[in-house]
């Protein structure tokens, strides 16, 4: 279509010039007609060839001389134009890298000559329609040529409605597109992360990514293809190029995770790698990334306006991946509640936290609206999420009182857990994000926050564990059990609280008492249960005179028998049984070594020949003092662990969203 059109451009104009140099020529010979009349006469024949369309009196044709040269100026000024924008098609059609200065000259040339064109060429066509009309309203010229010249003229009239330039003005604007979008490809490069952390910790505001000399062609291009109303199709293209130069630096973070639904895991324990993961993959996205392209934006878009330059950064930041971080935040706080959550969201807020003054300076501009939306609606759904989880955790872990202890008489997992996690709520990771997360709460609420609120609540959560604890020895059917259990719990208490933040909350009274407790159940337990076991060896009715030694090795039998019977009794019972604490469990066993096995070495030093001479004697020596040393030292031993994470306590079926985890059953607490 367009090599069609600019041929009939060329077409017009050797017609045109054709018929305006021959009525020059008459105009000029008219002028000079009367001087010159014997030089005419003698040429005559030649001119007549030359004018043969013309045919008209002398009178007529001296009349119409001076309406053919005012036509003929500007007719041979618009042809004049259309050559010189004949000679940079060349130019124009060439690959503009080589040279973009020169390349954007010569444009620039094209379209001070279309505008000229624009401006007069259909002046100059009118001004020659006019002549026709003239010539044929006079019959001055032959009606032949007349008509060719009539359609000459409205073919060149039709083009001036369309391209001028044949379509070259379309296609020089095409070439910059394409060499926009080329200094763009060619200069991004993604950046690894390891490249970004390897300097401050990913404090530093990151440099432009692109050379000056390349952001400069940039602009070039940009304010010729904006003066062409191709702003819309550069923004389109750069933020195309520099998105997809985002996502490819972001590629290789494996950022599936993101994606991730509530309905593809269990709790927030079961996905904690991917939030800590998600919390380092934002400051490098936010501080490395986005700020880089923040700052690129406004450097190639600064002379056009901050609202496209800001609105251009939006676009990028959007395809790029910074709605899916906020999705993959508002999916951890839509997950069900349980404590582990509660630090999670803390992780989350802090990352935000830290990454404030950066969000607000890069996406606090208009054009950034969505973005805004989704990080206040995210940060409203984590202190809303932490805050509730805080003040429900006293009455979640007061719910578990009625549920039965652990039948193995171990630290139940809700008093490991609570004491464990209330110090890491006390520390310096958690203490100060909580308390930032429950002022602004209730403020929320236009309600005041003191420092002790905080404090009060764990200790309150902590008493309610130990309140539990004491709820939980009493419910034991079998006293030796429940002493067992009691001390372990306290044992526990005061280990894992001695020398933390917490445990200096509590004070040093109530770790003493803890310790005295345990000490207090310790005793009882060895007295009423491994304690007894000596006293079934007793040496009374054994004292060996003539005629007594039948009689003392029944006894002895007897005794020894009844002893075995005890032991294994109370060792079957007692394997079972947990003590979790090594040093605790070392030292319980030790003493009951102490209180069973030099009785049982001197016993059967001193009466062990009496049955083992018997042909039954296995059955009354049935343990060496070796083996039961061994059995009494391994007692109390924890299980191994199954395969898989230990998960924390499901204090409700409220945490669960309705669907608990944990049945009210011996495990509920265990």
């Amino acid at each position: 279509m367009e090599g069609s059109r600019m041929e009939n451009l060329i077409r017009a104009e050797k017609s045109l010039r054709l018929s305006l140099e021959k009525s020059k020529s008459v105009g000029l010979a008219l002028e000079k007609a009367g001087p010159r009349l014997a030089e005419i006469r003698q040429r005559l024949p030649s001119l007549g060839s030359a004018v043969r369309p013309i045919r008209a009196e002398r009178d007529a044709l001296v009349a119409v001389g001076g309406h053919i040269n005012r036509a003929v100026g500007p007719a041979a000024a618009v042809l004049k134009v259309f050559d010189a924008v004949h000679g940079l098609e060349k130019s124009l059609l060439s690959d503009p890298r080589s040279d973009i200065a020169g390349y954007l000259s010569v444009l620039k040339r094209l379209q001070e000559a279309l505008r000229f064109l624009g401006d007069n060429c259909g002046l100059a066509i009118q001004w020659l329609e006019d002549i026709v009309e003239y010539l044929e309203d006079n019959s001055v010229a032959d009606q032949v040529y007349l008509a060719n010249l009539k359609k000459e003229l409205k073919n060149l009239r039709e083009s001036q409605h369309g391209e001028l330039d044949g379509g070259l003005l379309e296609a020089a604007l095409c070439k910059l597109e394409d060499e926009f979008r080329l200094l763009l490809t060619e200069n991004s490069v993604p950046l690894p992360m390891s490249v970004a952390v390897a300097g401050d910790g990913m404090a530093c505001i990151a440099p432009s990514p692109l050379p000056v000399s390349v952001v400069q062609k940039l602009q070039a291009i940009l304010g010729r293809l904006i003066a062409n109303d191709r702003l819309d199709r550069c923004v389109g293209i750069y933020v195309e190029a520099r998105s997809s130069n985002v996502r490819a630096s972001l590629q290789a973070l494996n950022l599936d995770y993101l994606e991730i639904s509530v309905s593809e895991f269990n709790d927030v324990q079961s996905i904690e790698g991917y939030i800590a993961q998600w919390g380092k993959h934002l400051e490098f996205a936010v501080k490395h990334l986005f700020e880089a392209e923040y700052k690129l934006c406004n450097d190639v878009f600064e002379r056009i306006g901050l609202d496209v330059w800001m609105g251009c950064f939006s676009k990028i930041a959007a395809q790029a991946g910074i709605l899916a971080f906020l999705q993959f935040g508002k999916t951890v706080t839509e997950s069900k509640k349980d404590p582990i959550k509660l630090l999670k969201l803390l992780d989350i807020f802090a990352s935000l936290s830290k990454l404030r003054l950066d969000f607000n300076r890069l996406f606090g501009g208009g054009p950034c609206a969505e973005i805004q939306n989704l990080t206040r609606d995210l940060i409203k759904r984590v202190i809303d999420g932490a805050a509730e989880i805080f003040w429900e955790l006293f009455v979640q872990v007061e719910l578990q009182r009625p549920n039965p202890p652990p039948v193995d008489g171990s630290v139940p997992r809700l008093v490991s857990f609570i004491t464990d996690y209330c110090n890491k709520l006390l520390g310096e990771d958690y203490k100060p994000i909580l308390t930032q997360v429950l002022i602004i709460h209730r403020s929320w609420k236009r309600q005041s926050f003191q420092d002790r609120l905080l404090v009060t609540e764990i200790l309150n959560i902590v008493k309610a564990v130990e309140q539990n604890v004491e709820t939980w020895i009493k419910a034991y059917d079998d006293p030796t059990l429940s002493h067992f259990f009691a001390m372990n719990n306290h044992w526990h208490l005061c280990k894992h609280l001695k020398g933390t933040k917490l445990g200096e909350l509590l004070g040093d009274s109530w770790l003493k008492n803890h310790e005295q407790y345990k000490e207090y159940y310790s005793t009882i337990f060895l007295r009423d249960s491994w304690g007894k076991l000596p006293g079934h060896l007793s040496r009374e009715g054994l004292i060996l005179f003539s005629g007594g030694r039948a009689t003392a090795r029944d006894l002895v039998k007897k005794r020894l028998k009844k002893f075995n019977e005890v032991f294994d009794e109370m060792y079957t019972k007692q394997s079972s049984w947990i003590m979790p604490e090594r040093d605790l469990r070392e030292k319980t066993c030790q003493l009951i070594v102490q209180a069973v096995v030099p009785v049982y070495r001197s016993y059967m030093q001193n009466y062990g020949p009496l049955v083992e001479q018997d042909a039954s004697s296995t059955k009354y020596a049935k343990y060496t003092v070796q083996k039961l040393e061994e059995m009494l030292l391994f007692l109390y031993r924890p299980r191994p662990l199954r395969h898989g994470s230990l998960r924390s306590p499901t204090f409700s079926a409220k945490y669960g969203n309705g669907v608990p985890d944990l049945r009210r059953t011996a495990s509920a607490v265990v």
